[in-house]
């Protein structure tokens, strides 16, 4: 079959199966492995077109190193260096010794059990991509797990000569030597392409040539990886310090955009050549053997991550979460056991038993993943509640409930003003992430008596409704009218619809949340536009004043849809009045009418 003939194939089993994986709710990956399974009997050079794919993971792992921005990099370090190095340590130690209770062998054992214990960063980050799962606390130390082992392949490598059978030339160069000389062509590397990449960037950029830009990309990328390569280093190592190198600069997304559809296209190869390479006659020759070294690294790998997850502060729920999405086996395992098998460590009827474990597991990943989404709603449920936090003996002024980013404010500017306040947050993980920063708050639910009493909110003078939920808000709201009649509100309102029911509670201090942002971008583009600041002062100032009147004229009717919409006409035409004879008494030309119908 010629090369045309393939990718013609390759394309067509992509395209028809893949879709439908994601329409059951597998994913995208377990898509390309099935394909990859259904046309490998057609395709012969499985190991070349597997080899071409890795180019792949190169790309994603440049396009993780430009999100790694050397502050974001600072934060992750926890999840790095204190989730991923115990659970690679953890881990790859007790496959080692597991492996060694099967096959005698120390040098073998040991790079099985270290293979094993690295996950796929390519599938993992695919699959919570699309979950939209990345930015949760689970994904976020995953991400960081992933970070780490990513950086583990490389000494990993450099172990496998000396794991194999193959004598070490004495007389030859000595391995100190050459690991001094990548040390220091890494670190040429490092501080050359940081005070060069930019200019260079920069001189491709003002070509404006899209094409010639995209070709730098790429250079950048490949060249990278070339070389690292020769260096006897890992591929995807370069690739990631070349992303790290770039990530703060001006031209990081337009270099994403660019590796993007590269990415995704190899990527997805690579999982179709992995499908390909799987010998699934094992299955029927062996199965009790394949099914439980797949099963054996799933779980050893789940149990292991579950407690390291809880002592880094992760919830119970999210350290399951954790060790189900990062409990099958990697790509670099694949090119791991290949270095073994061509270094003599190991055999290949070993390999290929363990080749099909680790794409087993991760056919098995997302419908473990799924199983668990419905499996932790009842684990929450099991779980007894956090206690809310006892409320120390203060009489503030002013309360806050909700600590979001409208309530950070209000209290950044009391704290300025040095006056006290109370802040009440229901949400644990946000009390648990302001307090990193030093904020004193208290987890507990506003719109229960109990704790409003324990605030002392009948000793205050205000209280600031500054939460987010509508639902939630007028539970807080009700509470605080009902049993505390004298306390002042001052509340955050999400749209007019919330405007009206906190109207409707006689709650009339009340700020919408995009309302005010609203009115000065529109006056500074005004200004942008020629208008005086005088005079775009003058227009905001009259839009705000004849809205705050609409909206106290709507709430007397707001419960009759039909006079609200014959309202909301008559204030629009009555604003067009104003404007217009706003402008004849001005020097500004006066509006032009639409004639939009």
């Amino acid at each position: 079959m010629s090369m045309l003939e393939q990718a013609v194939l390759f394309l067509a089993a992509a395209t028809l199966v893949v879709p439908l994986s994601k329409r059951l709710g597998f994913g995208s990956v377990i898509g390309y492995l099935a394909a990859g399974v259904a046309i490998a009997p057609f395709v012969s050079d499985v190991d070349g077109i597997l080899h071409f794919a890795e180019i792949g993971v190169v790309m994603l792992l440049f396009v993780i190193g430009l999100e790694l921005q050397p502050a974001r990099l600072r934060l992750l370090r926890k999840s790095v260096f204190g989730i991923g190095m115990v659970q690679v340590l953890v881990t790859g130690a007790a496959l080692t010794v597991i492996a060694h209770a099967f096959i005698d062998n120390w040098s073998a054992s040991i790079l099985i059990g270290y293979a094993l214990s690295l996950s796929s960063t390519a599938f993992v980050l695919q699959m919570l991509a699309e979950k939209k799962d990345l930015r949760s606390r689970s994904g976020r130390a995953a991400f960081g797990v992933l970070l780490f082992q990513d950086i583990a392949v490389i000494p990993l490598i450099a172990l496998i000569p000396y794991l194999g059978d193959t004598a070490i030339d004495l007389d030859g160069p000595s391995p100190l030597v050459g690991l001094l000389t990548a040390t220091l062509t890494l670190a040429v590397f490092v501080v050359g392409g940081r005070y060069l990449l930019r200019p260079i960037l920069r001189l491709v950029a003002a070509a404006q040539i899209q094409e010639i830009f995209t070709a730098a990309t790429l250079l950048l990328v490949l060249g990278s990886a070339v070389l690292m390569e020769h260096l006897g280093l890992s591929m995807g190592l370069g690739a990631f310090l070349a992303g790290v190198l770039v990530a703060d600069s001006e031209y990081s997304f337009q270099l994403e955009s660019d590796i993007q559809p590269f990415k995704g296209l190899l990527l997805g190869l690579f999982f179709v050549a992995i499908g390909m390479s799987a010998n699934l006659g094992l299955l029927l020759t062996e199965p009790t053997t394949i099914i439980a070294i797949t099963a054996g690294l799933m779980a050893l790998k789940t149990v292991a991550l579950i407690p390291i997850g809880r002592i880094n502060g992760l919830s119970t729920r999210d350290s399951l979460k954790l060790g189900l999405v990062l409990s099958q086996g990697g790509e670099f395992a694949f090119v791991l056991f290949t270095l073994g098998l061509s270094q003599g460590v190991l055999d290949p009827t070993l390999t290929e038993k363990l080749v099909l474990a680790v794409t087993l597991s991760m056919a098995l990943t997302p419908i473990l993943y799924l199983l668990n989404e419905r499996f932790s709603s009842r684990l929450i449920e099991a779980e007894p509640p956090r206690p809310f936090d006892e409320i120390e003996e203060t009489d503030h002024e002013v309360i806050i409930a909700g600590f979001g980013r409208f309530g950070q404010i209000v209290a950044r500017i009391l704290t300025m003003k040095k006056i006290p306040f109370t802040a009440l947050e229901s949400s644990s993980d946000q009390v648990d992430f302001v307090r990193r920063f030093g904020n004193k708050i208290y987890y507990g639910d506003a719109s229960q008596v109990e704790l409003l009493r324990s605030a002392h909110v009948d000793k205050a003078k205000v209280f600031v409704l500054a939460v987010d939920d509508v639902d939630e808000s007028m539970r807080i709201a009700r509470t605080v009218r009902q049993n505390f009649p004298n306390v002042a509100i001052f509340a955050r309102a999400r749209n007019r619809q919330h405007c009206f029911a906190l109207m409707d509670l006689g709650i009339t201090t009340l700020i919408r949340d995009t309302f005010l942002s609203s009115i000065e971008l529109s006056r500074d583009l005004l200004i942008h536009l020629g208008r005086s600041p005088e005079r775009a002062n003058a227009s905001v100032a009259m839009f705000r004043k004849h809205d705050e009147e609409t909206l106290l004229r709507q709430h007397a009717i707001h419960h009759n849809e039909e006079a609200l919409i014959q309202s909301a006409r008559e204030s629009a035409a009555q604003l067009s009045r104003l404007f217009e004879a706003d402008a004849g008494a001005s020097d500004e030309p006066a509006p032009v009418k639409s004639t939009d119908q």
